[in-house]
This record gives C-alpha cells, structure tokens and sequence, in this order.
C-alpha cells in the first residue's frame, strides 16, 4: 500500500469504525428472534473461531507466548465475553434499544478518567470539554425514548456491558498491542465461548430456531462486527490515544439513532438532530491535534 492509500485508509477507519459498530445493535435484535443470547453468543463464537483460525492458517502470524495468551484471554473476555454477554442479556430482558445505545455513549468519559491514571495519558482541558458535549449530545439523541425494561437484571446487565468494553479496550491498548490481531483474535474467540457455553448449558434451554433472519443476523455479526469492527478497532487502539478511540462511541447512538429511522421507522425530531450535531462536535475536540 503506497502512503497516499495508507493516509486515505487511516482517514476513513474511524467513520467506518462507527458504522460497523452501530450496525451491530440491529443485528443483534434480529439474532435474539433465533435463539437465548448466551446460545446466539456462544454460535457466533464458533463461527468466529473457525474463520479466524483460517485467516491466520493462511497468514501464518507469529503466535504469542504464555504470557500473551494469557492477555489475549483476559482482553477477549473483556471486549466479547462481558461486553457482548451484557449487550445481548439486556437486549434480552428488555432493555430498549434507547438504553443500549447509551452505554457507549458513557464509555468515552469512563475511558478517558481511567486512561488517564492508568495509562499516564493527559486528557487536555479542550478534550473533556469534548467528552461533556459529546455525553450532553448522546442524552438528546436519546431524550423521549422509553427505557423501561424488564427490571432487575437487564440493568446490571447493561452497566457489565459498560464496564467491560470500558476496561477491555485500555487493557488491550496496553498489555496486546504488539500481539499479532489474528492471532490474538483466536485466542480472545475461544476464552469467549468458553464463557458463553459455560453459561447457556448452566442457564438455557439451548434451542435455535434456525430461520434465514437467524442465520444471516449471525453471519452479519461474525463477519462485520467480531472481525472487521473489533479488528479495526484494535488498529485504531495501537495508532491513538485511548481517549480519541473511545470519543468515537460518541457518535454510535447518532448513527443507530439513523438506521432505526430507515429499519424501523422510528422518528427523528430537532432534539435528536442537534445531538448529533453535539457528538460530532465532541469527536472533533477530542482529536484535534494540540498546538
């Protein structure tokens, strides 16, 4: 790849990044219509593993030691056991969509206030000004959208969810970053479906109805989010700042907010608008380059 196509390449991959990684909501949705979440999970897992594991047959990376397995695990339990887990539990229980999409839109001030003490990045005076609009867009985006849910653990799912992606993201910036992603990948596949099998043989009934939404919704997720969106999102981590990389969360519930608009005919008022012009300003403050 000339430097032209490379600097064109790294210009497009956030916006990319945002659209891959909204889809995966919708996606989703469509997916638990087929099976409990936990067994969804755990089939996505499978069909991860396998393809993963021949991109990196084909490649022949450089596999890591004990000690990199070992963070690959952590770090894959992290950003696909937890965080997914979470996601889909919630989605499960009722969580509206509303809600969902307000978790990554808390992610960029969590990430930011812990990367700045764990990490020893400076987070700018210009930059949580950024992170406050950006959290102020995110709730109108979401102002007037019902987040009733079906109580209790669909909540605590959510704030897991939060949590999870929030830690995963600033462990994998600092202790994967030289590990090779398909290798890596592998690794963090199968520490997830170690936890999503163990947890849909303790917890569900196992069944699939393998319908062709079912299906296709898995293939989506496999693909698009597990490794084009986590795998882009892992180049992202290793060239920036965890604070920049976590500002683009900001402009998720913007983008989800768009393709239930065109999917399910949900509405967009002035409110919604303007938070998303809010997020847009925020990513813009938090990456722009200090003088």
């Amino acid at each position: 790849m000339n430097r032209n196509a490379e600097h064109l390449a790294a210009r497009a991959a956030p916006a990319v990044f945002v659209v891959l990684w909204s889809s995966g909501f919708v996606g989703t949705k469509y997916a638990l219509s087929g099976a409990e979440p936990l067994t969804y999970l755990a089939i996505r897992m499978v069909v991860a593993i396998a393809l993963m594991a021949i991109i990196a047959a084909i490649a022949r990376p450089r596999w890591p030691g004990f000690a990199g397995i070992g963070h690959s695990a952590v770090a894959g339990l992290l950003v696909h056991g937890f965080y997914l887990g979470g996601t889909a539990i919630a989605i499960a229980h009722s969580v509206p969509a509303g809600l969902s999409a307000l978790i990554p839109g808390l992610q960029p001030i969590l990430t930011s206030t812990l990367a700045n003490r764990w990490l020893g990045e400076r987070v700018r005076p210009l930059q949580w000004i950024g992170l406050a609009l950006g959290l102020g867009g995110t709730l109108l985006i979401l102002h007037g959208r019902t987040i009733s849910g079906d109580a209790g653990f669909g909540w605590l799912a959510s704030g897991v969810a939060l949590i999870s992606i929030t830690l995963g993201t600033l462990y994998q910036k600092r202790f994967c970053g030289g590990i090779d992603w398909r290798a890596g990948n592998v690794v963090q596949f199968i520490a997830a479906l170690a936890l999503f099998g163990a947890g849909a043989l303790l917890f569900e009934t196992r069944e699939v109805d393998w319908t062709a939404e079912f299906v296709l919704a898995v293939v989506w997720l496999v693909v698009v989010l597990s490794i084009g969106s986590i795998g882009l999102l892992y180049w992202l981590i290793r060239r920036s700042a965890a604070t920049s990389v976590a500002s683009l969360f900001y402009l998720v519930p913007a983008v989800t907010a768009l393709m239930a608009f065109v999917l399910f005919g949900e509405t967009l008022d002035a409110l919604s608008i303007a938070g998303m012009a809010l997020c847009a300003a925020a990513v813009f403050l938090v990456n722009r380059a200090p003088r």
